[in-house]
């Protein structure tokens, strides 16, 4: 069995690849507030109990769970991406590439104004993910239907 990839699937890898920037800029946030709140490695989080108490340790948890939802959410997602491509390619580029954002505003969010600060960029991520997941459901019916 051959697949044949469509012309613009390149859009596709080209999205997928901004995943590499948005890690590295998770990474560099956590790294900031983890400096800033003390937490030493290889603690992943600063104890609830100092969280409460400390500002910058509550920063740094929150950049830390925002990075951390990222990465549970990144795997399904360049999934969908990458099976969404195999028949719209330009469409599925375009929606991850909004995920991407989302997902940058998300952590922003998080950091600035804690967990209530994620609220609208998670909203706009779980869309933009759902979305891509019906793309990628509507694209293998497609393919089902043909033989």
């Amino acid at each position: 069995m051959a697949i044949t990839l469509p012309t613009e699937y390149g859009w596709v890898l080209l999205a997928a690849t901004s995943t590499f920037f948005v890690n590295t800029f998770h990474g560099i946030l956590t790294g900031k507030y983890r400096k800033a709140s003390g937490v030493k490695y290889p603690a992943a989080y600063a104890a609830n109990e100092v969280a409460e108490k400390d500002p910058k340790a509550f920063t740094f948890n929150c950049a830390q769970r925002a990075h951390a939802n990222y990465t549970e959410n990144l795997t399904p997602a360049l999934l969908a991406l990458f099976v969404a491509g195999l028949r719209h390619p330009l469409i599925a580029a375009s929606v991850f590439t909004s995920w991407s954002v989302a997902r940058i505003g998300y952590a922003r969010g998080y950091t600035a104004y804690g967990p209530s600060g994620r609220s609208k960029f998670s909203i706009f991520a779980s869309l933009v993910d759902l979305s891509l997941k019906l793309l990628a459901i509507y694209g293998t019916v497609q393919f089902v239907l043909e033989k």
